[in-house]
């Protein structure tokens, strides 16, 4: 029988799916051993530091993750860094294959004057501040404003939205950091607008999201019907509506019909404006927006503008890779023809190969056939060399599979009186000494 070594890089969606992929693929004559390096203290990647709070059913998949990590041949080794603690060159002379998953965590800049003023961040600060991620903790969110803006017209926009505009005591049963329920709690926020450059029929949301909108208890949310009424006949004019489109129309429309409760905290929603400048001194004061149009299915920029007052502004228009030294990288993900990094033994799984699109599923698919045409490639086994001992000889604490249960279990224990799945810890030296 063959024993084969994979590698795989990032312990997020991406990563585990691929790992399940190949427990799949194994058979009589050919096993394989999985070793999943992670650069935090903690697996799970976006399921744990990426899904608002307030959606838990989501996070259900991490049993699907324990699963996988709890089958025979799979190793964690979160607390380990690709390109500090470990080279790529290092993983594919000892690895039969490496399998890089390591999404993209860097914010996409908007590109326009005042972008840097304070009040002014990318939801790839502000989405892990609130989650409790170890290296976002201190990021500066300015609330001390009653209005918020939102750039962005797809699910993480919506997520940044919601968590500013409900009602913060519907967040203390849920695993939102306690740093971020602290300010929340004292947040002046009362509006939030969330602006989107194209119309209603070209938003990324998914309707599942938009439809629960309406169900919020403290919060008004407002949408143009006249908005919704001429994307449609736009849409309509283009043939038939794909499914997802009408969908995410109808979604909108009931959304604009929904009366309003006459509630102090408003989200509303704004379509074809392009933020073009921020002003202020020494913080966001105001953005301004040009008008844009739809002409013959094209989005066109108008001369028109308008401005909006604001303390604090948040895009959410796209992630892009953090470079690991040693990997090709080409428009913000990893360098690859169809997941293969050519004439070597690395394969890109996820967001690092595709870029930043789909649901937490589409990496299961993305994954199985990547794992497909990597076990299509293998050749014979290379000799076997033990990862840990490499880790100690450096001095390079991993957390494995077994402390991360040990750092499940506490968080889990410490949010139970309190009615929360968990408390999440934020320090590294603590989920390290546990």
């Amino acid at each position: 029988m063959s024993v084969f070594r994979i590698a795989i890089v990032g312990a997020g969606p991406a990563g585990y799916f691929a790992a399940q992929a190949l427990q799949n693929l194994q058979s009589d004559n050919r096993k394989f051993e999985i070793d999943m390096i992670e650069r935090l203290p903690t697996p799970w990647g976006l399921v744990r530091s990426g899904v608002a709070p307030d959606h838990p059913k989501i996070k259900t998949v991490s049993k699907v993750f324990e699963k996988i990590a709890t089958t025979e041949g799979f190793q964690l080794f979160c607390n380990v860094e690709l390109g500090k603690d470990l080279t790529v060159e290092e993983l594919t002379s000892s690895y039969d294959a490496v399998v890089i998953a390591t999404g993209t965590s860097r914010g996409r800049k908007l590109g326009i004057p005042g972008e840097d003023l304070r009040g002014s961040l990318s939801a790839a600060d502000f989405v892990p501040w609130y989650n409790a991620h170890p290296d976002y903790v201190d990021v500066d969110v300015p609330l001390d404003t009653d209005t918020a803006v939102v750039i962005g017209a797809g699910n993480v926009a919506m997520d940044v939205a919601r968590m500013l505009a409900l009602e913060p005591k519907e967040l203390d049963v849920t695993d939102t950091a306690n740093h971020a329920l602290v300010e929340l709690h004292k947040s002046a926020i009362r509006q939030v607008h969330v602006f989107g450059r194209r119309g209603p029929e070209h938003a990324a949301f998914t309707s599942p999201e938009l439809r629960e909108l309406p169900k919020l208890e403290h919060t008004d949310v407002e949408i143009g019907e006249c908005d919704i009424k001429d994307a449609l006949e736009r849409a309509n004019s283009q043939g038939e509506l794909p499914k997802d489109v009408k969908s995410n129309l109808d979604a909108m429309m009931l959304i604009a019909q929904t009366p309003e409760k006459g509630n102090e905290r408003k989200l509303n929603f704004h379509f074809l404006a392009s933020p073009i400048e921020i002003k202020g001194k020494d913080r966001v004061e105001e953005v301004v927006f040009a008008i844009n149009e739809v002409r013959e299915g094209k989005v066109v920029t108008t001369a028109d503008t308008y401005s909006v007052k604001t303390g604090l502004i948040i895009s959410a228009i796209g992630y892009e890779a953090d470079p690991i030294p040693g990997l090709p990288y080409d428009g913000g993900k990893v360098s690859n023809v169809d997941g293969h990094i050519k004439d070597t033994n690395i394969y890109v799984v996820g967001w690092a190969k595709r870029g930043p699109s789909g649901v937490i599923g589409t990496n299961k698919s993305d994954a199985a056939g990547v794992m497909e045409s990597l076990i299509g490639q293998l050749n014979e086994p290379k000799p076997r060399q033990d990862l840990s001992e490499k880790l100690r000889a450096r001095g390079v604490i991993h957390v494995s599979q077994g402390a991360w249960e040990r750092i499940n279990a506490t968080e889990v224990a410490t949010g139970e009186p309190l009615g929360k799945p968990r408390v999440k810890f934020v320090n590294r030296e603590e989920m390290l000494g546990l």
